[in-house]
Order: structure tokens, then sequence, then C-alpha cells
């Protein structure tokens, strides 16, 4: 392709050249041309006190070697315009050349806007367009954002009394939670990473079943196999938490692409921190899904920190939104902490990824107020009064419930009952889940070999004679 371009400005300037009495009879005389030195006069000792003197006889010099005719100016003028408006037809577009060299920036004069319908205080910004919600789904968004707010509490505090191992809070970002899935429909697929429990609860996941995976009981889906918050559930289709940083993101990119083969009217959505964007799989996936067309939605939790580190150290792009684009992914940025423009970004992507069969990337600005998990203390790498602000001035719950009480849907009354509600039933929740028993120790070795190998069943049998000679080292209510 370039060769012929090369060859096709050769032929064009050849036969302008002759036009223009450029070109002489023979290759010699044009050679000989060519290499004649063009009459230089020696500059006087004034010249050479006086720069401009100087310039003056160059500028005479190179008026004599100017062509005499408009007509041929008009030739070259032309020539040059038909340079550069020259396009390449290159795959995946034609691309225009220009004979300016510049560079793309590396950042924008100005950051990529962030979606908002609810101010801080609660009211709907003048001119704001969003997608309208009945009373009913908005007191049970309101619920179910009051009803994590208390669950994470509650789990918190057993955690701290040592009743599980582990947990992890979404305080903060009951808004991403409940708002994305109240925007979804249940045949919706959903590939979380481990701060979307909000998603299971608006789906009908009930505070029982929270509390038995959480205690890792006969009753966990997992079998008791998953360490605490790691949730899964079929019938849900809500896919099991997996504690490795993003290997979630490519997994929802090939479900999406089932769903297009069976021509589902159906989407995936695939939930991740910014941290997660470091990963090779985040790349990976955008590209797939872009390449492939797939109904698949992005929904990145940028809460400014991944564990300790900070966004600063993870990139140096405008956030994540960014990055949508340079893989051909629509995009957009919502403020995390709006309930109602959570809502809206959600159910247009949904729309736009199902009808168009394309992947969409929202990047939702918002805050993780609690600790990483109850493995850390996020006041050793970032100020308290900040923490602070953000747990009271940009509370996510707090806006919405404003919102609510403006249009007479809530009320003082409402809020006692139910978070005393809440709270009974989740103190009773986790009482029964801590007196049922644990899996039977074969189910650690069931559900991935039909026919289990040799390896595996000598590893059960050391396993049962280990824990015959050693009881004191294993829970009394494991049955053997």
């Amino acid at each position: 392709m370039a060769l012929c371009l090369r060859t096709s400005s050769r032929s064009i300037l050849y036969y302008l050249k002759s036009k223009m009495g450029l070109l002489s009879s023979s290759s010699s005389t044009l050679t000989h041309q060519h290499h004649q030195k063009p009459p230089f006069t020696a500059p006087t000792a004034q010249n050479l006190r006086d720069p401009f003197a100087n310039f003056s006889t160059k500028v005479n010099l190179l008026s004599t070697r100017r062509f005499q005719s408009t007509k041929v100016e008009e030739q070259w003028d032309s020539l040059n315009h038909a340079h550069h408006n020259q396009v390449l037809d290159f795959p995946g577009g034609k691309v225009a050349f220009t004979p300016e060299m510049r560079f793309i920036s590396e950042s924008p004069v100005e950051r990529v806007h962030c979606y908002r319908v609810l101010d801080d205080n609660g009211q709907v910004i003048m001119s704001s367009k969003f997608k309208q919600v009945s009373e009913e789904i908005a007191v049970k968004m309101y619920s179910d954002m009051v009803t994590l707010q208390t669950m994470d509490s509650v789990f918190y505090e057993a955690q701290r009394q040592g009743r599980i191992s582990f947990y992890a809070t979404a305080i903060g970002e009951e808004a991403i939670n409940i708002a994305s899935a109240a925007a979804l429909t249940i045949d919706d697929l959903v590939f979380p990473q481990y701060r979307e429990p909000g998603v299971l609860l608006w789906r009908g996941f009930s505070l029982q079943e929270f509390a038995n995976q959480c205690f890792g009981n006969k009753d966990d889906y997992g079998k008791g196999r998953q360490m605490p918050i790691h949730y899964g559930s079929h019938k849900h289709n809500y896919f099991t938490v997996a504690a490795t940083i993003a290997t979630q993101v490519p997994h929802a990119v090939g479900a999406a692409y089932s769903l297009k083969m069976d021509r589902k009217k159906a989407c995936v959505i695939t939930y991740f921190g910014d941290g997660g964007t470091s990963e090779g799989d985040f790349h990976a996936a955008l590209n797939f899904a872009a390449v492939m067309e797939v109904p698949v939605i992005f929904f990145c939790r940028n809460n400014g920190w991944a564990i300790s580190t900070p966004t600063s150290d993870q990139f140096r792009s405008d956030g994540v939104v960014v990055k949508g684009p340079a893989y051909g992914v629509r995009s957009i940025r919502v403020d995390g902490n709006d309930t109602l423009a959570i809502y809206t970004a959600v159910h247009a992507a949904r729309e736009m990824a199902i009808s168009e069969n394309r992947p969409i990337l929202i990047e939702a600005l918002t805050y993780r107020v609690g600790h990483h998990s109850t493995s850390d203390d996020s006041t050793k790498y970032r100020p308290v009064d900040e923490i602070e602000w953000w747990r009271s001035a940009r509370d996510p719950v707090a806006r919405f419930r404003k919102w609510i009480e403006s249009n007479g849907w809530w009320c003082s009354e409402d809020e006692s009952e139910l978070r005393m509600s809440v709270r009974k039933q989740m103190l009773h929740a986790i009482q029964v889940a801590e007196k049922a028993n644990k899996p039977p120790i074969a189910e650690l070795f069931t559900d991935v070999y039909n026919v289990p190998p040799s390896n595996l069943c000598e590893q059960e049998k050391f396993l049962r004679e280990t824990m015959k000679r050693h009881p004191q080292d294993y829970m009394p209510d494991v049955p053997v």
C-alpha cells in the first residue's frame, strides 16, 4: 500500500515538473543542474556586522529563484493540498494524514464530567435527566440500603467478638450495591468482586443465607469451603465471589458472549475496584468485549483506595472512565453516592448493551468509608477526618432518605421501625447460623471430580487420621 502511494506521488511530481519546465531533455543535464551551486555573493565586513543586511541579500537571492508564473504556483499549492488530504484506508477505518507532528496529551485539559442527579442535600438538580422511580421501588431501594448498612454493622461486631473469622463492609457504597441491582433483571448475570452483597440482597438472598455463609455451616451453599463474604447463589444468577482480584472480569465477558450466541434478552454485569484495573485481566476483558461486541456492563467502584494503595499510585490517567474509549468501549462517569444517578446510568447501560450488543464501562466515584476488611486499619494510611467527612457529608443512605422524605414516601417513624426490625432479624440469623453444625469433612473432597483420584483419597484418609489423633485442635461440631 505504501509502495503504491509512493509510486503515485512520483508520477504526479514528474508530470507537474514537466509542465512547469523543470525537467530537462536529458537526465545528465538534470543531474548537472541539480548539483550546480547557486550564485552567492561573499558577505562584506559590513554584512557581518549587520545581520539584517545579510538577511536582505539572502531574500534578494531567493526572490530571483521564485517561479515566474502564478499558474505554476497554484499547481504546486494544489499538489501540496492533495498530499495533506490523503487518507490511509487502514483496517478499522480510514485515517487522515496530517503534516503536523502532534502528540496526544497524556492528560486532558478538563477531567471527564461526573453524572449526578441529587445534590448533597438530596434535592434533584435543576434540569437533570433521570429514570423515574416509583414509590414502591424507591422505598424498597432505601429499605435494602438500610438493611445492608445494618448487616455490615452486626457482622463486623460478630467478627470482633471472634464469632466469625473475617468480614468486609460496604459502608459508603450502599447506593452502588442497591441502585445498580434495581436497574437489572433477575435474568442478568452478576459477576461480583467482594463488596456487592447488596446486589444479592436485592435479588432476595435472605439474612439467614448471608449468616450461613459467614459462619460456614451445613446450610452454606459453598459447604464451608469459602471464607466469609464469598457469597454465591445459582438461583439468583450471582456467581460465587473469588478472592483473586479481577479474575471475574474476563469470565463475565465469556458469559456475555454466551448470552449473545443464545440470543437472550439479558446482559452480564461485573463489579471491580479501582485496584482491579491494574490487573491484566481487566484490559484483556475490555478488549475481548469490544471486539466480540458482547452485552456486558463493566462497573468500576472507584473508591480511592486499593487496600492501602491510593489511586495516585494506581494510574496517571483521568481515573478509569478514559480507559474505555481506548478499547472502543462506550463509557460514563457517575456519582457513586447518588442513588438516582446510579440507577439511571445502569438502566441506560443495560438497554444499550442488550439492544446494540455492546459493552459499557461505568466508573462510579465513591469512597470506602470502612476499613478494607477486618484485617485492616485504614487510619494508618489515611486521615481520620477525611473518613469522617465522607461518612457524614457524603453518606449515600442519608442523601437518598432526604429525597424520599421530600416526596412524602418516608418518615421518622418508618425509619425507627425499619432499623429496629432489621437488627432484630440479623441477631436472630446469627444465633441460628452459629448453632448449626458444620459440613461433613467429606465435603472438602467433593464437587471437583466425578471419581476422586487416588491422591485425593489419600489426603482425605490422612486428614481423618490427624483429626482423631489431635481432637483438641478441631471444632467438636465438625462431623468426621
